[in-house]
């Protein structure tokens, strides 16, 4: 298995509409998780933790041709609210453990803090 990253920006300044597809990509994500794919989302932050730099999934599939449909199929990119890019990444350095992240800011998974400010 290899890993992939997506990062994303939102197309336009926030509309009601997107929190439509934000909520209903929170929902995609836990989905995945729970059938087992190796995923985490998360939002892009500046220096004092304010959302609105985009987000960044990180997720494990077999082949690039597996990650790009599997990111087609996430709301965010299927609404074509954000502009998007998939890169495939190579741990040099380090240990990743996505199915059991651990949160030390107290926000349990899928309920990131900030939530309606940002995307993941």
């Amino acid at each position: 298995m290899a890993w992939f990253i997506k990062t994303e920006q939102f197309r336009s300044p926030r509309q009601a509409a997107v929190a439509d597809h934000l909520e209903a990509h929170r929902r995609w994500v836990t989905r995945q998780r729970r059938s087992g794919r190796a995923m985490a989302s998360g939002y892009l932050v500046d220096e004092h933790r304010r959302p609105g730099g985009g987000g960044l999934l990180l997720l494990e599939a077999e082949s690039y041709g597996e990650a790009l449909a599997v990111v087609r199929s996430d709301p965010m990119v299927s609404s074509g609210c954000v502009d998007w890019q998939l890169q495939g990444w190579i741990p040099v350095v380090g240990n990743v453990a996505v199915s059991g992240v651990a949160m030390d800011n107290g926000v349990a998974d899928g309920e990131p803090s900030g939530a309606d400010d940002a995307t993941g």
